[in-house]
């Protein structure tokens, strides 16, 4: 018996009808199929429920892949494919395996040869990276800085540096109550001509992306992004 095939399933940003982000042929894959892996199994029955998903939602296998997931436990979540099943993989928001503990379980299926196939999707990191009118040739992704100022700060001149360096777009992210913190670092540690893009809430309806130099930043109101989901660039 041949293995089965990992797919790795996109979801929405937020609210938004799967119809709405997804293509057509990426929802018929995922409703053809019975077993998932996802972060939380609570939020991908109501994720797969969205899609139209023609079995009952108690029918359908969902293992959890989380931060809290041993390395030993992997090989369990890859035992519905080695039996000849296909396997969607299935992220809390946006693209699995980045910046996403899935990507554990796709290293080891590339490990054991088994067809890992990508479906079409969002990425805030891509459309964020695709709005802010910074440099797309040249950037690089660090997920979650720091959280304690001096750290924060100190790695954000880093960043800066580097990218004034060799003109590299630097993109990370932050928990959406920590964002103003984030925006008072990147006032603080940059310098005036640096810019920086704020994307905030990408494909939902109060989407927002605004490239300003931190010397305009400094100028004008915060932006309205409170515990709101956001991606921060910035190009020195």
């Amino acid at each position: 018996m041949s293995a089965g095939t990992l797919y790795l399933i996109p979801v929405p940003l937020g609210a938004n009808a799967p119809a709405e982000v997804l293509p057509a042929p990426v929802l018929e894959r995922t409703r053809a199929l019975a077993h998932f892996v996802a972060e939380h199994a609570k939020t991908t029955r109501a994720f797969l429920k969205a899609t139209g998903h023609p079995l009952p939602l108690q029918q359908i296998a969902i293992a959890e892949l989380n931060e809290h997931t041993r390395d030993g436990e992997l090989t369990a979540l890859l035992a519905p494919l080695v039996a000849g099943h296909d396997l969607g993989l299935v992220s809390e928001a946006g693209c699995p395996a980045v910046a996403d503990p899935g990507a554990q379980l796709v290293a080891l299926a590339q490990r054991e040869g088994i067809r890992v196939v990508p479906l079409v999707g969002p990425s805030s990191i891509l459309l964020a990276l695709m709005a802010s009118g910074l440099s797309g040739q040249h950037f690089a992704f660090h997920g979650y800085l720091p959280a304690k100022d001096a750290e924060r700060g100190k790695r954000l001149k880093e960043l800066e540096a580097e990218s004034r360096k060799h003109g590299r777009t630097q993109i990370f992210i932050e928990t959406p109550y920590r964002n103003r913190q984030m925006f008072d670092a990147l006032l603080t540690a940059c310098a005036p001509q640096t810019r920086l893009c704020i994307a905030t809430d990408l494909t939902l309806p109060d989407e927002s992306v605004a490239t300003r130099r931190i010397g305009e930043w400094r100028k004008q109101a915060p932006p309205d992004f409170e515990r709101r989901p956001t991606v921060f660039l910035l190009l020195a």
